[in-house]
């Protein structure tokens, strides 16, 4: 259908030599003006002070796009000219926490180009906006949005620090918690004080009649060292929303004056040179009594919203919405419907991750191709998955009954099954890592491990068996293949790429030894990078290799862009798992063996699926044994063209 509304001043305007600051702004306005306004109007255009509201986010959008630094605009430019930047083979992702991997900002900026030299051009900075004091969630407990934690630095060296990533080509993600702050948050602290503009920031309640309503339906996140919803303070005389920690309060974005506040410490953030906001705990936004109090509609109104600014002031920056929830639930964050496009650029890739080690545990790949290919798409518009093997945080095996039984299996048996497996108990494991978040009333039980430990290094080493190793090595190496293949921006979680090990020292400091997913956050080993350079034949040097190895592939790579399609693949092997990346210039062909035992396919069912070169594009070798067959030897990994 032709648009035959009239176009915009800016549109109208004669074309000139250039384009003024004030047009380009124009511009962009009028280019995600209905991305943005309609969704403000539905949340809070019945609210008393949505025309105040309105006319302020307006004047705080334009100063913002005034205050931002030259360098930042051009980058705007150059991504409104290469909008799938972020979609590219040549992303590849690092996430540490500042101070676990290099101390300060100024290590950070001291060890760029041991990130360089190992093909990242995405940094994720874990949690570095200035903390609670003491227990914070691991730096999700923020006091203050616009100041660096001062352990780590100054704002100034913060900018300083993403202004030489950026020379090197790396864009830098920091987080954002969208749900909550800390206690000692100035709001709160004159929240607490009476001042009732400053309560209607968070949910709280002179009785529990409603907390008590609400907790029969809402989820809880940490049943075991934080139950329930809702804390009542004394010295307030009222119940306040605590979905996560009794110190960090849910904020009420059923408030505009939230949305406005929060939409310009996102502007004031990117104007620092951040290009990735990662939004924290996204599903819990909006509160609806009767429901889990998750991904309600209204969450993915905000996140559009806030979106449509980004690319109205800051347009150089992305967003990554962190909703660690079932398929069905996450893949709005990537936008569905009236927001398919307009929403998150990034999502974690939470059940790819959970697969892959339930595959590994299993030697069966089944349940696995029946979930990646029933759920998910094999393409995404203006958006990417993240994908990790490990992260900071703990393993939830999200395994649903019904795609249990699918394949012949009993979810709850499963679920325990891998608990007991990662967790080391389980006869024959190799693996080594600890409960986290025991919930006996459900059964559910998360599990904390580094990458490294929980695929078999950490035993291997200490049975001294070396063929134990290799296998352990190579199951590293194939889920970060598979990972770097499968469609999205691969994250490197800090020391993963030397194969660290759990660190049990945690229980020793008290502020951590309540939370096992410490054990999976050690220091930083330099020492291992110099293992890695004086023994090629050590974990570090051969698992530090290869990781190299597999992202300069992927940089090579073209048809690993995001934009392609991921089609799932039937092998009739249990152990192997495979798909396509349907490229226009043809296609590349996934295949992992996810057991200790050789495998094989026929070269017949490669070209079935569009192989015509049988080359491997990971190890540039060419594959068949002469005899008609694809030798596949244990945890193998394979690109095929």
């Amino acid at each position: 259908m032709r648009d035959t509304s009239p176009p915009t001043a800016a549109v109208r305007a004669p074309i000139t030599a250039s384009v003024t600051d004030a047009e380009l702004y124009e511009l962009r306005a009028a280019r995600s003006a209905d991305d943005l306004w309609p969704m403000l109007e539905a949340l809070y255009g019945a609210h008393p002070g949505y025309a105040a509201f309105r006319a302020e986010l307006e004047q705080a959008m334009r100063a913002a796009w005034e205050a931002r630094p030259a360098e930042l605009k051009r980058l705007d430019l150059a991504r409104d000219l290469e909008p799938d930047w972020f979609q590219r083979p040549g992303m590849v992702g690092y996430v540490f926490y500042i101070d676990r991997f290099a101390g300060d900002l100024k290590g950070v900026r001291e060890r760029l180009d041991y990130l360089a030299d190992l093909g990242v051009t995405y940094i994720h900075f874990m949690p570095c906006l200035k903390p609670r004091e003491g227990d914070n969630d691991g730096g999700y407990s923020v006091q203050d949005y616009r100041e660096i934690a001062p352990h780590l630095g100054t704002m100034a060296e913060f900018e300083e620090t993403v202004a030489a990533a950026r020379a090197r080509g790396m864009s830098v993600c920091i987080d954002m918690v969208l749900n909550h702050t800390a206690k000692e948050h100035d709001w709160a602290l004159r929240a607490r004080s009476g001042e009732a503009a400053y309560l209607d920031y968070y949910l709280t309640f002179p009785d529990d009649s409603l907390p008590q309503a609400y907790e029969k339906t809402a989820h809880e996140v940490f049943p075991a060292h934080a139950p329930g919803n809702f804390t009542f303070y004394e010295d307030m005389g009222r119940w306040v929303w605590t979905s996560f920690n009794e110190h960090q309060w849910d904020l009420n974005w059923a408030n505009p004056r939230v949305f406005l506040e929060m939409a310009e410490v996102m502007l004031f953030l990117a104007n620092r040179g951040v290009e990735v906001l990662r939004f924290d705990a996204v599903a819990f936004l909006w509160k609806r009594l009767g429901t889990r109090c998750q991904s309600e509609p209204e969450c993915h109104m905000i996140l559009q919203a806030l979106r449509a600014i980004s690319r109205i002031v800051t347009p150089a920056v992305i967003h990554l919405e962190e909703a660690i929830v079932g398929p069905a639930e996450m893949l709005p964050y990537l936008g569905r419907g009236i927001h398919d496009g307009k929403e998150g650029n990034l999502a974690y890739h939470n059940s790819l991750m959970v697969q892959i080690w339930s595959a590994l545990a299993a030697r069966d790949t089944r349940m696995m191709s029946h979930v990646l290919a029933t759920h998910f798409p094999p393409a995404l518009n203006n958006a990417t998955y993240a994908n990790y093997l490990r992260c900071h945080d703990d393993i939830g095996w999200a395994v649903t009954d019904e795609d249990a039984a699918a394949v012949g299996l009993n979810g709850a048996l499963h679920r325990a099954f891998l608990s007991d497996f990662y967790e080391g108990i389980f006869p024959g494991s190799f693996a080594k890592g600890e409960l986290f978040q025991h919930d006996p009333e459900t059964g559910d039980k998360r599990i904390s491990g580094t990458c490294a430990s929980l695929a078999g290094v950490e035993k291997a080493l200490e049975a001294g068996d070396p063929v134990a190793l290799d296998r352990a090595i190579d199951r590293v190496l194939m889920g970060h293949a598979l990972i770097a293949a499968f469609g999205g921006i691969p994250l490197i979680y800090m020391g993963d790429e030397l194969g660290m090990l759990n660190d049990y020292g945690y229980t020793d400091y008290a502020p951590h030894a309540h939370d096992s997913r410490w054990l999976h956050r050690p220091l930083m080993d330099w020492a291992l990078v110099e293992t890695a350079k004086s023994d090629p034949a050590s974990v570090p040097a051969r698992l530090l290799t290869g990781l190299r190895t597999i992202m300069a592939r992927r940089a090579a790579t073209p048809e690993i862009h995001g934009a392609v399609p991921t089609e799932i693949l039937e092998t009739g092997h249990r152990a192997l798992f495979a798909f396509a990346r349907r490229a226009p210039t043809g296609p590349l062909i996934g295949v992992f063996n996810f057991s200790e035992q050789w495998q094989s396919l026929p070269l017949d069912w490669a070209s079935l699926h569009g192989a015509s070169l049988f080359e491997d594009a990971l190890s540039r070798a060419p594959v068949g044994d002469g005899n008609g067959r694809i030798p596949l030897p244990p945890y193998a990994r394979l690109w095929l063209r």
